[in-house]
């Protein structure tokens, strides 16, 4: 394990190979285009995932989260990128007596009747410790790493070097907005505070979800960049690919409820699905985890989401551009409204079928790829498509939920299961939720 020191001093030494791989890697794609040189793209996407491979902070966490988002990146970085680990070699216990010191005070073991010194959990911005409280309770105490709001701007510079490397490829998603939404969920994500707010915020909205389980946080033992909850025990969720159909299938549906009520009743998404943000209770009951990613949509948005489904149902082209330009979508002209209804068809797919089916039934693998491909490159013939900023993360928690259930291979009635949720769907109704959500968490 590595101390504090040890860290900030390898920490450094992998930003100045980072910056040397980015850097380097747009000077070659600058003389590809301008000078005809050759580049080896795959052999250049591996020595950018390898100068990225053992660094913690924010540029891993956007590495991994521009794997996810389509287009962002040409097809051979994103692979690449995807194949990053979230689960960072965690901290030494030298460091995390310091850095509890500089959070509570130096009598910080005190306040704990117990605390474990090996990390349950690391990633890219912190690392997880289980630990008792003086009256019993067991509690996740999380711990950011050391000057990550530093390395954040550092970092967010850095990125926009390596959205340059997409935008040289001309790809049909203009990364703008993509960038300047990871940059503001970033900052946030490092904001302790605010994220005891999403869970207090998650806590409402889900009450009444008894399959569905949101830690508590201890406002005693957290500050801007410690946070204590309660310990959600369970198992890893992919541990229930073994389970019997019908309980696979009933972990589905709790999981979709647990995304799809705060989205559809309130507006909000827990824009980081990753599989390690949940855990499964023996009764299949789901355990919600790590809330810094939180994307709180306007209710038009929301909206525009039920109306493109309506839209397709009922081949309404007209109601199909007003739920685009609700998305925020403008200047779409009638060739690219075609293109993209192709993809949204596929997306919403599922949904239109009313019969018990699983995802990917009918589709070849990779089609969802080829898919897409296809759609890019006949957007990028009419010159792109610069998606709003709401509509990144949208795309990749419902890429990232879409993968819980292949995994557990769902047959459920997706058809039903959405339409019961939308039924009497009413913006002006959902604004008020969520207002009202928004102002008991302290966020409003």
């Amino acid at each position: 394990m590595a101390d504090e020191g040890d860290s900030l001093g390898g920490r450094l030494g992998r930003y100045a190979r980072v910056g040397s791989s980015v850097g380097g890697l747009a000077v070659k794609l600058a003389g590809q285009r301008y000078l005809g040189f050759s580049l080896d793209r795959d052999k250049h996407a591996g020595e950018l995932k390898a100068a990225l491979g053992g660094l913690k902070g924010p540029l891993m966490k956007a590495a991994q989260l521009l794997a996810t988002i389509p287009d962002a990146l040409p097809p051979e970085y994103a692979r690449e990128l995807g194949e990053l680990q979230a689960n960072a070699p965690a901290m030494g216990w030298a460091f995390v007596r310091r850095r509890m010191a500089s959070e509570l005070g130096p009598d910080w073991q005190a306040k704990f009747a117990g605390f474990q010194k090996e990390a349950s959990f690391a990633a890219s911005l912190g690392q997880v410790h289980r630990a008792t409280l003086l009256d019993g309770r067991e509690v996740a105490v999380k711990l950011q790493y050391p000057d990550m709001a530093s390395a954040l701007e550092a970092d967010l510079n850095q990125l926009k070097v390596v959205f340059a490397i997409g935008q040289r490829f001309d790809p049909a998603i203009r990364t703008d907005e993509i960038h300047a939404e990871i940059t503001t969920r970033l900052r946030e994500e490092l904001d302790y505070r605010r994220e005891a707010k999403h869970v207090a915020l998650y806590r409402h909205m889900l009450r009444d979800e008894p399959n569905v389980h949101v830690p508590e946080v201890v406002p005693t033992h957290s500050t801007d960049r410690l946070l204590a909850m309660s310990w959600l025990q369970g198992e890893p969720l992919l541990n229930w690919k073994t389970h019997a159909q019908e309980e696979k299938d009933a972990l589905a549906i709790n999981m979709f409820r647990a995304w799809y009520v705060p989205f559809y009743r309130y507006g909000v998404i827990h824009g980081d699905p990753h599989l390690g943000n949940y855990t499964v209770r023996p009764d299949g009951s789901v355990n919600l985890m790590d809330f810094g990613c939180v994307r709180i949509f306007p209710p038009r948005f929301v909206r525009g989401s039920i109306e493109l489904y309506r839209a397709l149902m009922t081949d309404d082209e007209a109601r199909a551009v007003a739920a685009y330009e609700d998305w925020g979508f403008a200047g779409l002209s009638r060739e690219m409204i075609a293109v993209l209804n192709r993809w949204a068809a596929f997306l919403y797919g599922p949904l239109m079928d009313d019969r018990p089916r699983r995802l990917t039934e009918g589709m070849a693998g990779g089609y969802g790829r080829e898919m897409a491909q296809n759609v890019f490159g006949e957007l990028r013939k009419m010159g792109g498509v610069r998606p709003p900023r709401e509509f990144v993360f949208m795309d990749r928690a419902a890429i990232g939920l879409g993968a819980v259930f292949i995994h557990l291979r769902a047959s459920i009635n997706w058809h039903r299961l959405f339409e019961g949720m939308i039924e009497g769907f009413d913006r002006d109704e959902l604004a008020v939720r969520q207002q009202t959500a928004l102002a008991e968490a302290g966020l409003a």
